[in-house]
């Protein structure tokens, strides 16, 4: 692989960053919160790029060496790079979520919860209150939670968001099982969001045996796919 190729990639591989952390691609591979070493990253690898130009430009005119020919299969090299930028991948979802148990742990601690409703809480929120703090903070209250259909085997639906630790090769379900009212129709990936009360109801999970809390469902309706498709309450 030549000089120039190797600039051409690390300029690739810079720009596809600094596009990533300019939109909400990132998000399909990180947590929102690495944005800023996104960007950081991404114009290291440009600096470098142009760095590596001159110096080989300058180094070139100073030795007036002749170069030969480096094979043009080595530009091949850059087409991962442009797929990067041209084709924005998918969230992990319900397949991911079918086939990996849920993974709640207990939080540290929880919160106040605003006065008044209907109270908008995250699935992993949900879930560690409902199951680690027997719901004390949610009864009598009416909630609204965003999250995805998965369906295990028995066709259970189940309402479900990963969770990043730190970027998307972690990811991890956590989910939340529905009862009440639920669509007579549900197919697996659809975005929706649920009204619904706390109940005590648990279930366990049929591929770890965690703990899953169900959810009183009284009505539902699709919503788009969020622009960060992963649960910001992960780690609270």
């Amino acid at each position: 692989m030549n000089r120039l190729a190797q600039t051409a990639l690390l300029f690739l591989l810079g720009a596809t960053l600094l596009h990533a952390g300019l939109t909400d691609l990132y998000l399909r591979y990180v947590k929102a919160g690495l944005r800023p070493l996104v960007l950081l990253a991404g114009v290291v690898l440009i600096a470098t790029a142009v760095a590596t130009l001159w110096y080989e430009r300058r180094r070139a005119r100073e030795q007036q060496q002749h170069h030969h020919h480096e094979p043009r299969i080595s530009w091949l090299l850059t087409l991962p790079v442009l797929a990067l930028i041209l084709v924005s991948p998918p969230a992990l979802g319900s397949y991911s979520a079918a086939h990996t148990g849920t993974a709640l742990t207990k939080p540290f601690g929880f919160p106040d919860l605003p006065a008044g409703g209907p109270l908008r809480l995250g699935v992993a929120d949900y879930a560690g209150r409902a199951v680690y703090d027997d719901g004390r903070s949610l009864r009598d209250r009416d909630l609204k939670i965003t999250g995805f259909v998965t369906l295990d085997r028995s066709g259970t639906p189940y309402l479900v968001r990963m969770g990043l630790n730190c970027c998307a090769a972690d990811a991890q379900p956590v989910k939340i099982a529905l009862t009440g009212d639920i669509p007579p129709v549900l197919s697996p990936d659809t975005w929706l969001e649920i009204t619904g009360r706390y109940t005590p109801r648990r279930t366990k999970d049929p591929v770890n045996d965690g703990p899953i809390p169900y959810l009183e469902v009284t009505s539902a309706r699709p919503v788009p796919t969020p622009s960060d498709p992963y649960d910001e309450t992960w780690n609270t």
